[in-house]
């Protein structure tokens, strides 16, 4: 939520657990006596920008780039924490406590949460009340402070036994190193010396190296978020990019994907023909509504009317998309991170869905960096990128609630 307190509580949390030196601390806290933002202090352990500090919120110097980076950070979390502004009055007043409770448990049930199971916490981010010590001054909650909760919270089951699926994070060029890749891995193991291919680039290299949190590993499993040393021309790879052993049932690239979908925040009528921003894993690509096969119940997914014209804000439904330009995705049920994704349209979520099943392409595995073909990858972006051009008339009709073109 918007400027409730998500930087304040951060910053106590980690300086409470010893995360912070405290020099960083004192030298925090000289600033903000300057600027005379004393109750920003621990806001600013995160917010480093000097119009943030100023503004006292958390900005982004583009709006687009923090929705994508927020899709792509929350894709990867294994928990969520809400963060919700009590005021007014405050959660020192145990009724206004009680109120939110009810709310925020009628939601939960909304989205297909048992909000039984979710612990509801009064805490003061800039005080520190139930962050990690139970407070005096809320001496009518009985619950577990915030670590405790996050204490208490069970670890995903972490796919070790099936196939390497690294989405690629971040590509960087480092002198002396060369090319190391940053990801985290989703499911399957990596090792040095294993033989990995990039999807949908087709590139194959040998992994040189491991590293995570500067220390080198024999080798990295699911939930481990690693640097790789590969003997990779760092242009030839990019965010989105998925590494997989080449030896063990490597990724292929989606020709297209049937999904189960819900219209979140669609301004008008969604057709078939509609182009869509299509945001899964770390991956951004076009995409387009080749079919909407059905329109379903969103409780039980039963099948209400097959075949709908359109589809309108609320509806869930059933409907095959294809990709307008290269990208890599799973099943749900078998791949998880990779088989779940948001769908925008000029800024807006239009939908959110989960992948069903998938048809892939054959893809010539095999190429090592020296037979990489720089230029035949850029004449597939620029073909891809030539088929998406005459349906963003349709995307824009799509948008404005008109019918297909």
């Amino acid at each position: 939520m918007f400027d409730s307190g998500k930087s304040t509580t951060i910053g106590n949390l980690v300086y409470k657990l010893g995360g912070i030196d405290n020099g960083i601390i004192e030298r925090i806290n000289k600033e903000a006596a300057e600027m005379n933002k004393s109750s920003y202090r621990y806001a600013w352990v995160l917010d480093k920008l000097k119009a943030e500090r100023e503004r006292g919120i958390t900005i982004d110097t583009s709006s687009l780039k923090f929705e994508t980076t927020k899709y792509r950070r929350t894709s990867k979390a294994d928990c969520a924490v809400l963060i919700i502004d009590s005021t007014p009055d405050g959660f020192e007043v145990e009724e206004r406590y009680d109120e939110i409770v009810k709310l925020v448990s009628s939601y939960l049930r909304k989205v297909g949460y048992d909000p039984v199971k979710i612990p509801v916490i009064p805490i003061s981010g800039f005080e520190g009340d139930n962050l990690i010590e139970r407070s005096n001054n809320l001496d009518w909650y009985h619950g577990p402070t915030l670590l405790d909760a996050l204490d208490l919270t069970e670890e995903p089951e972490r796919p070790f036994d099936k196939p390497l699926r690294l989405p690629i994070q971040d590509v960087y060029k480092i002198g002396g190193i060369g090319t190391v890749l940053v990801g985290r891995i989703e499911t399957g193991i990596l090792k040095p010396g294993m033989k990995v291919t990039f999807v949908p680039s087709g590139l194959t290299a040998g992994v040189k190296s491991i590293e995570m949190l500067d220390e080198d590993l024999r080798e990295a499993l699911p939930g481990d978020n690693v640097g790789f040393h590969v003997k990779v021309n760092a242009k030839d790879l990019k965010r989105g990019y998925v590494a997989s052993n080449l030896k063990h049932e490597p990724a292929k690239e989606a020709a297209s994907f049937t999904s189960q979908v819900i219209i979140m925040n669609h301004p008008g009528l969604l057709f078939n023909g509609c182009t869509l921003t299509l945001n899964c894993h770390t991956a951004r690509v076009a995409g387009k509504v080749a079919e909407i096969l059905s329109k379903i119940d969103r409780r039980s997914g039963k099948e209400i009317e097959r075949g709908p014209e359109f589809l309108k804000k609320g509806d869930a439904a059933i409907m095959k998309m294809v990709p307008i330009e290269p990208i890599v995705v799973e099943a749900f049920s078998v791949y998880p991170p990779l088989g779940r994704f948001v769908a925008r349209d000029r800024h807006l979520t239009v939908a959110i869905g989960v992948i069903k099943s998938v048809e892939k392409k054959e893809y010539p595995y095999g190429a090592s960096n020296m037979k990489f073909d720089a230029k035949e990858a850029a004449k597939r972006s620029a073909a891809a990128l030539r088929t998406a051009l005459p349906l963003l008339a349709a995307g824009v009709q799509c948008f404005l609630g008109g019918g297909p073109m």
